[in-house]
């Protein structure tokens, strides 16, 4: 078990960011594993995003660059590919083709309209929600970049659970759909939710409610688009799941922008 875990942790970081961790098994106990221990790589790029917009504000810089960095740090750490995925699925169901087609669509390496409009955004929203958040203080903006990294990656646990087909039979969606056992997911989601609870009591006031209902929605809002996504393309892709980390990330920093 102490193997498999290990293997798990490979593969969450090797496959969900861009950190030197070799992926030392590539099999379905592995993919379950590290489907599990997504939200793990989320709180390291969470923080790896929050440090450098904390230390921009305290060198003296306005909440709008703290804002831009906390969000770009994250694409760096994922060489945009979470980015590239929401394109592409966008561009995928705008398409309005059958299945197949939109599949075909989504593999090619252009970005169309549906995909260049939804990028802007969502990256507009993301930055938006975080200058409103840096704006009341270090510790807000600090708090929601995290929130918003690790419930992204809780929502690729929650797309990985059994019943949930890929649309493809190759790539990283065939390699983690259906691994993890629905009642692993809920208790992954259960332990994300009272830790950015737990995170947001440090901030005082409603502070622990607040971030919890930001952990709730933020996955709630990516299973809406993955039960669109699985009628429209018969299951997941990793286009999918890049789409699912940013709708999430995006629907908890606009809960915590709301406060």
């Amino acid at each position: 078990m102490t193997s498999l875990n290990s293997h798990g942790v490979r593969f969450a970081f090797g496959t969900l960011t861009v950190l030197p961790v070799r992926v030392t098994r590539w099999d379905r106990g592995a993919a379950r594993a590290g489907m599990l221990c997504a939200p793990l790589a989320g709180l390291v790029v969470g923080l790896a995003a929050a440090l450098p917009g904390v230390a921009s504000l305290l060198l003296g810089a306005g909440p709008l660059l703290a804002a831009v960095i906390s969000a770009a740090v994250p694409a760096v750490l994922t060489r945009g590919l979470h980015l590239d995925g929401l394109a592409d699925t966008a561009d995928g169901l705008g398409s309005g083709k059958p299945a197949d087609d939109a599949l075909r669509i989504m593999k090619q390496s252009d970005i169309g309209p549906f995909g260049v409009i939804t990028l802007l955004f969502v990256l507009l929203a993301q930055v938006a929600a975080l200058y409103e958040l840096y704006g009341r203080g270090w510790a807000y903006g600090a708090a929601a970049a995290v929130a918003a990294a690790v419930t992204a990656r809780l929502a690729l646990t929650l797309a990985s659970r059994r019943g949930v087909p890929p649309a493809r039979p190759e790539g990283l969606g065939a390699a983690v759909a259906s691994t993890v056992p629905v009642g692993g997911a809920v208790a992954v989601g259960a332990v994300v939710v009272a830790g950015c609870a737990g995170a947001g009591a440090l901030l005082g006031g409603y502070g622990a409610p607040h971030h919890a209902l930001a952990a709730l929605t933020a996955p709630g809002a990516a299973e809406l688009l993955l039960r669109h996504c699985v009628r429209r393309f018969g299951g997941v892709t990793g286009d999918v799941f890049g789409a699912l980390a940013e709708t999430a990330a995006t629907a908890a920093l606009v809960v915590l922008a709301l406060g």
